[in-house]
């Protein structure tokens, strides 16, 4: 019997300069320190999910002129640049130009991702059209779409960056098939940052 098409993991990531990643973060611990933890959640997140069978991981990078940094790790050896405008038009254009297959978008700073977290939401969009995970503030830190029989666009007019971004996309989504993943924090506060368990504290001290 012939496979199916292969199901896509793509992790946007930013340039990781000291001060343009984490700039709600910084205030709290510095911008060395918060560009330090962007640095190695980024870095060790792309070498957990990177190595699984189970997908295969792009990494999609912002500015796309980033895209030949020494930084990104081996397992990503599969890079695009995510392109222009606003995280709504970069999210769908990355839905839209991926090969054939279901595709789910992480960010790369929330040091919670796990292998397992990633294969739930490609479970989930084997009977439904579209997955999310919500994340502790409203918004949601990852998104999926089957992709098939057409492409959805659940970004359109979405909040983003606050409180209403997750129920913002559920809107678009409306009578269309939605599962909900695992709850995951950001850090954006040093709070956030304090907060951390130890194990993952390690890994990004």
């Amino acid at each position: 019997m012939a496979e199916g098409p292969p199901s896509w993991l793509v992790v946007m990531a930013r340039e990781p300069g000291l001060g343009r990643v984490k700039s709600r973060l910084a205030p709290d611990v510095g911008w060395v320190r918060a560009t330090l933890f962007y640095r190695r959640t980024t870095a060790h997140l792309l070498k957990r999910l990177g190595r699984d069978p189970r997908w295969r991981l792009v990494l999609a990078v912002t500015p796309d002129r980033a895209l030949s940094s020494g930084f990104w790790p081996i397992e990503a050896s599969l890079r695009r640049g995510q392109g222009g405008g606003g995280l709504g038009a970069r999210m769908g254009r990355l839905m839209a130009q991926m090969p054939p297959g279901p595709v789910v978008i992480v960010g790369s700073d929330i040091p919670a991702i796990g292998g397992a977290h990633i294969a739930r939401a490609f479970k989930a969009l084997g009977s439904h059209e579209a997955v999310l995970g919500p994340a502790e503030d409203g918004g949601y830190w990852l998104v999926g779409l089957r992709r098939r029989p057409r492409l959805l666009d659940p970004f359109p007019g979405v909040r983003w960056s606050g409180p209403h971004a997750l129920a913002d996309t559920l809107a678009n989504l409306k009578g269309r098939s939605v599962a909900l993943v695992d709850r995951l924090g950001d850090v954006d506060s040093g709070a956030d940052y304090r907060a951390l368990p130890p194990r993952r504290a390690r890994l990004v001290q």
